[in-house]
């Protein structure tokens, strides 16, 4: 098949699918099983595109300032900061790490 196979393939999976979610009955939906399963896969699928962003070029892995930003945000979010102190220790994370010598 020709990529242009592909994309339309794909397209119509995700518009299937967006449609089946309409089609459910809400009385489904508003299952305690299903909630917690809904917000796992929301908290799953950001957290791997940020570790992908974090550590990710191409096709390799990379450690460099991103992650050191990446943690020093994540420990400012578990100790309760506020999102403005949280973005700006993140900062000066990476100018810390990077002044130090990361890339």
């Amino acid at each position: 098949m020709s990529i242009w196979a592909w994309i339309l393939l794909a397209s119509l999976i995700a518009y299937t699918t967006k449609l089946a979610g309409y089609l459910l009955p809400t009385s489904l939906l508003e299952r305690t099983a299903v909630l917690r399963v809904m917000s796992a896969m929301t908290i799953g699928l950001l957290s791997s595109l940020v570790m992908l962003n974090a550590v990710g070029d191409g096709q390799r892995l990379v450690l460099d300032a991103r992650l050191v930003t990446l943690a020093v945000a994540g420990l400012a979010l578990w100790r309760r900061a506020p999102f403005l102190l949280v973005v700006v220790l993140g900062a000066a994370a990476a100018a810390l790490a990077r002044l130090g010598g990361l890339p």
